[in-house]
């Protein structure tokens, strides 16, 4: 499968929305997508060769795993590069639009188990709640 692009343009200066995205006490109250979901923790190490950890989990207990990456390269407010450990490559873009606004752009590789539009679905409510967060913060 191609990999799948998701974009979303958030009101903040990218100083913001980098930090934000990467910093975990952060990470644990957006990096979710759906309501019934939540992040309880979250390990970031974000240089090359570095490794992020985030745990995803039903609220009610009954399914959760670790979400982990491997950072290939890191330009600190621009981008970020990383694969995870099924070796599927993941790219964020953030493009500082104004002062006050940037547009994150992730292109990553989708898994065979899933549909691409389910996919594409669930990144883009984690973008979505992220980008809520972000605004309202």
């Amino acid at each position: 499968m191609d990999p799948i692009t998701i974009d979303i343009t958030i009101l903040a200066p990218v100083e913001k929305v980098w930090e934000y995205y990467n910093e975990p006490k952060h990470i644990v109250k957006w990096n979710f997508a759906h309501e019934s979901w939540h992040c309880p923790s979250s390990e970031n190490d974000l240089r090359v060769g570095g490794k992020f950890n985030n745990r995803m989990e039903a609220k009610d207990g009954s399914f959760g795993f670790d979400f982990v990456g491997i950072y290939d390269e890191v330009a600190e407010n621009e981008l970020i590069k990383y694969h995870m450990e099924d070796g599927r490559n993941v790219e964020i873009i953030f493009e500082k639009i104004d002062e006050n606004t940037t547009k994150v752009k992730i292109i990553f590789d989708p898994e065979k188990q899933n549909s691409a539009e389910m996919q594409r679905d669930g990144w883009y409510a984690i973008l979505n709640f992220f980008h809520k967060y972000v605004e309202n913060n």
